[in-house]
């Protein structure tokens, strides 16, 4: 393998952890610390709604180990648009409220778009013009997570590869329709996994996490691999990563 495994779930704090996955007595404000040491990234969800500030990302940097990596999602007022590249204001608010404070720890960024915005090229390509390379010195990887089918097609994969930008790989059982697109636009792999159920204490069958993990180490042949455990049965969420990363071992 070329490429790092990175495995996760979305976001730290949900009530229904504390126990299947926080031990009790855990001080809530230690939900990060342990977090951290137990899975080897995270996808950081509240920056879809809103921002945050600087002290909050460079205290998020110093309560993670060595080698954890966050991933974050982008605003949706840059990306729930009729006209993407007009985000621009939106995209420098985002991009400036401190995420470069992480410094290697910044993983990709996930540009989520809503499942009624179809592809075009001239404005899916005016918007990837406006994504930026790096920022403050810190690289910056974008990843790009669309929902209608209409973008399963090789123009998209090539307007991606164009601007070295992920397509990110979603599985939803619940969503049929959306576009599960595997295709290597970048150097690095981005998926979100939101299958895991409830009646299985790891959130997926062996059979299928075993899968999983063939999968992730067939990507991690072309780079750096990001996979997290969304939505599902999110109580079951942190158990799969765990599960998962036994089988693919954490990042050297």
């Amino acid at each position: 393998m070329s490429g790092k495994i990175y495995v996760g779930v979305g976001g730290w704090t949900f009530e229904p952890w504390r126990g299947p996955f926080y031990p009790d007595g855990l001080a809530q404000k230690r939900e990060l610390e342990y977090a951290s040491r137990q899975l080897t990234s995270i996808e950081i969800n509240g920056t879809y709604y809103s921002t945050f500030k600087p002290d909050s990302w460079m205290k998020w940097a110093s309560e993670t180990p060595d080698g954890f990596v966050f991933s974050v999602k982008a605003s949706r007022y840059c990306t729930n648009r009729k006209v993407l590249a007009d985000m621009g204001e939106s995209m420098d608010r985002f991009l400036s409220q401190g995420l470069t404070a992480l410094g290697d720890k910044l993983g990709p960024i996930n540009w989520q778009f809503m499942g009624t915005k179809k592809f075009d090229a001239e404005d899916f390509e005016g918007f990837l013009k406006l994504l930026p390379k790096e920022k403050d010195g810190v690289r910056l990887r974008h990843a790009l997570e669309v929902r209608n089918p209409s973008f399963d097609t090789q123009a998209f994969y090539d307007l991606a590869a164009k601007y070295g930008a992920a397509i990110v790989y979603a599985v939803d059982d619940e969503e049929p329709n959306w576009p599960r697109i595997d295709q290597p636009t970048a150097d690095f792999t981005y998926a979100r996994l939101m299958s895991s159920r409830e009646d299985e204490p790891t959130g997926m069958t062996g059979e299928e996490l075993d899968a999983a993990a063939k999968q992730a180490e067939g990507w991690a042949k072309r780079g750096d691999v990001f996979a997290y455990f969304i939505s599902g049965a999110k109580v079951r969420n942190p158990s799969a990563a765990k599960a998962l990363i036994e089988r693919v071992g954490r990042p050297a």
